[in-house]
């Protein structure tokens, strides 16, 4: 099994970064590159405890795709997502957000992101020469695009509906 972990620096309230996290349509933004789309469960908006998602996305040339369900949540401060189905062998992507005691407007964002490679030998191999540091890039430039918008004004065009009361 192999872990990334990450931290982000957010200045911005923990419950807009927390609800950015969790946005299908800012997930689709972040992944545009790999022309992420979804195939099935939620289609817009922010997830919620029990729900799925089924993304179809390009990586080294290839179409996959990959189900994942929020098991775990206590807003604003933490949710998990789990694979259900997909290219790895498994995967489980914590999220906790932290809001910092002398700035209650900075949130620390941290990710710890463990997955297991398939085909075994094969896939440890794959993982050391290229996998662990593909997913981290991925994983750094979806941070930094829930950063972005979470530190303008762009975050209240993505979640128009679900923060109407910070409005």
């Amino acid at each position: 099994m192999s872990v990334i972990e990450l931290e982000t620096y957010i200045e911005a309230p923990v419950a807009v970064c927390y609800t950015l996290a969790l946005s299908v349509d800012l997930h689709k933004i972040s992944t545009s590159r790999t022309g992420e789309h979804i195939v099935g469960g939620v289609k817009q908006g922010v997830m919620k405890l029990g729900e799925t998602v089924t993304w179809k996305a390009k990586h080294f040339g290839i179409w996959q795709t990959l189900t994942s369900k929020i098991t775990e949540a206590s807003a604003p401060y933490y949710f998990c997502d789990e694979m259900l189905k997909g290219a790895f062998k498994s995967m489980r992507h914590e999220h906790y957000f932290e809001p910092q005691v002398d700035n209650d407007k900075l949130t620390l964002m941290r990710d710890i992101f463990q997955f297991t490679s398939p085909l075994g030998l094969l896939g440890v191999w794959v993982n050391k020469l290229f996998l662990k540091a593909y997913m981290t890039r991925f994983l750094m430039e979806r941070n930094q695009t829930i950063k972005q918008f979470a530190e303008s004004d762009r975050w209240r065009d993505v979640l128009a509906d679900d923060f109407s009361s910070i409005r």
